[in-house]
């Protein structure tokens, strides 16, 4: 049996629902970090409060002193009582805001949206509280997404691997879960200690791979998220310590998955393309993040086609 299979056969662990403090507890804490991107904001709120499940939390960790940001958080907070606003002066590094937030967190089910991200589905978070309810041997869950620029111009729409198994065959290759699409039992991220903050970039990715030995993960066959690719995302910023961490996240989890001489020369080339001068980089960055998307997907789809869902399938 492959290092894969015996993961989703042997280590499947069912996790009671976690108690919070209070009686009034929601069933999902939605987590989104925010630190100089207060021009998107507005619309990834927006797409929490349009979602029809409304039995949630919004917790918005702020590290920095950006004024901006904390005058629009302001009017949300006086606006709707679910959201929480947790502004530190000088904060950590992603995977240290996170687990700031999710120490706060009270819901059943953590729900993950990037600031520069928006939910494209309204009925994104009952699907997945439906799903998780009923699949108690499933750690986790997420789905697919169409990239748009920094005008909200549409450039791509993809699906992520969609059953367990063949999520878990691409997962040392790239992130089989796409991080603002998904939603993940707060018992289990309990488990195995969230985020880890020794990693300086490609934080989701090794939660997600810790995540797949403790519990079944699943992608919906539809798109869930719209993805803001832009050089001033995190993703181009941070390219040089996401691709040291990509080697060590490739190195941690090569006898838990498959596929680890092709993953690791894979994320060899990575390394080798951060270190490119940055005018290169910055020329070439969104083709190279749609082609990798594309290779690791589990189908594309053309743009204006994003929110049409595949004929319902059989979860594994």
């Amino acid at each position: 049996m492959s290092a894969v299979s015996s993961y989703s056969v042997s280590r499947v662990i069912r996790f009671d629902p976690l108690a919070g403090p209070g009686t009034d507890n929601p069933q999902v804490s939605v987590l989104m970090l925010t630190c100089n991107r207060p021009q998107f904001l507005n619309r990834a709120i927006q797409s929490v409060i349009d979602q029809n499940f409304e039995d949630w939390e919004l917790i918005v960790v702020h590290d920095g002193p950006n004024k901006q940001t904390v005058a629009v958080m302001k009017k949300w907070v006086e606006r709707d009582s679910r959201i929480r606003y947790y502004h530190r002066e000088h904060g950590g590094n992603i995977a240290n805001a996170c687990n700031y937030g999710l120490s706060h967190a009270r819901g059943e089910y953590i729900a993950i949206l990037d600031d520069d991200d928006f939910w494209a589905a309204n009925d994104k978070l009952t699907k997945q509280v439906e799903f998780l309810d009923d699949n108690p041997g499933y750690a986790g869950c997420g789905a697919g997404m169409t990239l748009i620029d920094d005008h909200s111009n549409d450039l791509m729409s993809y699906l992520k691997p969609e059953q367990d198994e063949d999520i878990k065959k691409r997962a040392l290759w790239a992130n089989p879960m796409a991080h603002s699409t998904t939603m993940f039992r707060r018992a289990a991220g309990k488990a195995i200690g969230f985020y880890d903050e020794s990693l300086a970039g490609f934080q989701d990715w090794d939660l997600w791979l810790r995540l797949g030995r403790v519990g079944k993960l699943y992608n919906f066959p539809e798109v869930f998220t719209r993805y803001t690719l832009w050089s001033g995302g995190g993703s181009f910023q941070q390219q040089r310590r996401n691709a040291l961490s990509a080697l060590k996240i490739v190195l941690r989890h090569r006898n838990e998955y498959a596929g680890f001489t092709g993953a690791f020369a894979f994320v060899m080339l990575h390394f080798a393309y951060a270190h490119l001068p940055s005018v290169v980089r910055k020329s070439s960055f969104s083709f190279l993040s749609r082609l990798k998307k594309t290779l690791f997907a589990g189908r594309t789809r053309p743009v204006g086609r994003a929110s049409e869902p595949d004929p319902a399938t059989t979860v594994g």
